[in-house]
């Protein structure tokens, strides 16, 4: 490694989805780096050796020696930096950055970005105003946690508009973000494995709105307020009646409404996108949209035909009139919570098929939402047992081996009317890769039986 030892270089850390994005935008900016990964065998390593057969790559460990002399540590979101090595790295100054920060440094000045976090329906707000940005003609990128990584998105011509979706291990290592408008949608307990508690969990997050403009929070949720100083403009959504400059919604004889103050936008019954909780994201969109200036006409257009992202309550099928959703997404209490508010017509209409790796997640919150929403309950996966604790009496409680087991249950157990809602309120890599290959076992389980 003499080769780079006695020049200013970077250490890449971990090869995942964000490294790989990290190594092509390192080698097109011409920035000398190694690449690092504690695995023997990273699953993108033969990509990167097929691209960059000159790359150093080091594998099985990390080399002390050439972390402690480079210029830039950037380590993969997954990598929790207040860990050793990392740790130590920071204390005694070295710069251990991720690739939002790198972003940051090479974006045009002259581009807006809005950033978006939260605990739950980033994505599905993410997606949403860039298609909003799209309706009105604007040229816009959308990425980061989502899709295509935030590197990616400057390989290629610029854009005016970066909408990026932020999870809030990308925002531990980001430092000098400055976006036009940013929001905290929601906090619920997530990651406690990582964080510990939500004290640093809630610091996490609230790193979004440091040296943003224009701040967009739930009114709902006060822990999403940002800690900033008097005089900075910030816009508030609920769903309640909004006060004059808020989002919200306003409901009487004539319909539910989103709104903007007294100005009614949209129908909720206009709108594609269904269930209280995208009523929710609907307005911290249009809240935001509002904050980089795009057209109403369009953001209101947009609400008419955009109807949400796979495995994010996505409406599978119907089989002897019941409704079968696959909430894949719902990784943790507070997506599976909202997700059973936002679906609940009549009073226990729906059967809930959860379970998976619960991070140490304190499931009793479902409780209630549960009662109110659920007649049958039907948990799976590692940490089953915890989530079956928490079932109230009265509730047809079961268990199932596996996911496909959970179905043939719920087949049983529904009538006409009902919904099957999977939301497993839990990671998924007990048995599953990831959710999107959770939520594609549970589509294609579906239409094995006939449904959809």
């Amino acid at each position: 490694m003499s080769l780079i030892a006695s020049d200013k270089y970077s250490v890449v850390v971990g090869l995942g989805l964000s490294g790989l994005s990290c190594v092509r935008f390192l080698k097109k900016a011409g920035v000398r780096f190694v690449l690092m990964d504690t695995r023997k065998q990273p699953p993108l390593l033969n990509t990167v050796a097929e691209e960059f057969p000159d790359l150093s790559v080091i594998t099985g460990q990390l080399d002390s020696d050439l972390l402690a002399g480079a210029e830039d540590i950037i380590v993969s979101p997954g990598i929790d930096t207040d860990q050793s090595p990392f740790k130590e790295l920071k204390d005694a100054g070295k710069s251990v950055i991720g690739d939002i920060e790198l972003f940051v440094r090479y974006v045009s000045p002259e581009a807006k970005v809005v950033a978006i976090t939260g605990s739950n329906g980033k994505s599905t707000v993410t997606s949403l105003l860039g298609a909003m940005a799209e309706e009105a003609g604007i040229n816009v990128k959308v990425g980061g946690n989502i899709g295509v990584p935030a590197l990616d998105l400057l390989i290629t011509a610029p854009a005016d508009l970066y909408v990026l979706e932020l999870s809030s291990f990308q925002l531990d290592t980001t430092h000098s973000l400055k976006t036009d408008a940013a929001t905290v949608l929601n906090l619920q307990a997530d990651h406690m494995d990582r964080y510990g508690n939500m004290l640093n969990y809630h610091k996490s997050k609230q790193r979004v709105y440091r040296h943003c403009q224009h701040p967009v929070w739930n009114k709902q949720d006060m822990l999403t307020q940002p800690l900033m100083g008097a005089g900075v403009a910030a816009t508030a959504f609920t769903l309640q009646q909004p006060d004059l400059k808020e989002f919200g919604v306003i409901s009487d004889s004539e319909g539910t409404f989103l709104s903007k103050g007294n100005d009614r936008l949209i129908d909720t019954a206009d709108m594609a996108l269904k269930g209280r909780h995208n009523h929710a994201n609907a307005l911290a969109a249009l809240a935001l949209g509002d904050a980089v200036a795009l057209p109403q006409k369009s953001m209101v257009e947009t609400l008419k035909h955009f109807s949400g992202l796979a495995h994010r309550c996505e409406w599978i099928g119907n089989k002897k009139g019941v409704d079968y959703i696959n909430d894949s997404k719902g990784t943790n209490v507070g997506a599976t919570r909202a997700a059973l508010e936002g679906l609940c017509g009549d009073q226990s209409d729906l059967i809930l098929i959860a379970g998976g790796v619960g991070k140490g997640a304190d499931f009793s919150e479902l409780s209630t939402v549960i009662a109110n929403t659920c007649h049958a309950v039907i948990v799976f996966g590692q940490d089953a047992e915890e989530i079956a604790k928490i079932v109230p009496e009265g509730i047809s409680l079961s268990r199932a081996s596996d996911l496909d087991t959970a179905i043939d249950i719920a087949e049983e157990k529904a009538k006409e009317g009902d919904s099957v809602l999977f939301s497993p309120a839990c990671a998924s890599f007990d048995m599953f890769a990831n959710f999107e290959q959770r939520g594609d076992a549970f589509r294609l389980a579906c239409q094995n039986r006939g449904i959809g």
